[in-house]
């Protein structure tokens, strides 16, 4: 079985999506279930997750409403506005909703040190009370943050995404693998396989840097804490999702059945209580 742990919808609006710029052109444009569903079937994968691409509440409704009309989602992982002061009402309000999973915030678009801010790390501290998760979207530079905000809150499931997206155009890693080494000591960070195709030259799938990462995050975080993802649609301005599919289980052949299964769908639904 496989699940998609990492997939994002929209109704394409330029002036909302600003961050899809005009070179982008693979991605300007509605991105549906309908459309997704094909790659199910092509790929034999059996159901997704589905993450949050906009900073507002009705990108949370948009996503839900969507995975009540399409059980091929699985779960949510929604936003909400973690300096609020009335989050922990929304958070009791949103309770309700089983297919809410978690929440994330676009953190790799704010300023270094945003996820350590007082009102926002008070904001995280309150998820783990109402069993959400929490995705960490960061840069390779802010890693750090990452670091520090597990070691805050050392019992809030997270989940780091696109393994931090290391930086596979300039290949300067010593930073990424030591503060990858420093997270990966937290038992209850997770780390989400996904986007790599999108962190080096686009269309150019460069399989040794790649693996490369994936030695590193494999040897550190173990197979019991690994997810696998797309990151699509974003993911087609660096390839596509068969050839995705194909690089990673090209890499997982060294590991057994039972390990492939853990890290294709076993962890993420442990992790996400899918």
């Amino acid at each position: 079985m496989i699940i998609d742990s990492h997939v994002h919808f929209w109704n394409f609006n330029p002036v909302r999506d600003a961050w899809i710029t005009e070179e982008m052109t693979a991605i300007r444009k509605d991105f549906l279930p309908e459309d997704y569903s094909l790659l199910l079937k092509e790929n034999q994968v059996d159901g997704c997750v589905a993450v949050q691409a906009d900073q507002s509440d009705e990108e949370t409704a948009f996503l839900v409403d969507l995975a009540k009309k399409n059980p091929m989602i699985k779960g949510v992982v929604g936003w909400i506005d973690l300096a609020s002061d009335k989050l922990e009402e929304s958070l009791k309000n949103y309770h309700s909703e089983k297919l809410i999973k978690g929440f994330r915030h676009i953190a790799e678009g704010e300023e270094l040190g945003f996820l350590l801010k007082e009102n926002v790390l008070n904001g995280i501290s309150k998820l783990q009370q109402f069993d959400y998760t929490f995705d960490i979207l960061l840069r390779q530079d802010q890693l750090l943050d990452a670091v520090k905000l597990s070691e805050k809150l050392p019992e809030q499931p997270f989940i780091l995404d696109h393994c931090g997206k290391p930086d596979l155009k300039t290949k300067k890693l010593k930073d990424w693998k030591e503060n990858i080494s420093e997270l990966a000591r937290n038992p209850n960070v997770y780390c989400k396989i996904s986007g790599l195709l999108t962190q080096g030259t686009w269309n150019l799938a460069d399989e040794k840097s790649i693996f490369e990462i994936l030695d590193s995050v494999f040897l550190k975080f173990g197979i019991k804490r690994l997810v696998f993802g797309s990151d699509w649609p974003v993911m087609l301005l660096g390839g596509n999702y068969a050839l995705w599919i194909e690089l990673i289980s090209k890499y997982l052949t060294q590991f057994s059945k039972e390990e492939q299964q853990l890290f294709f769908s076993g962890n993420a639904v442990k992790f996400y209580n899918l």
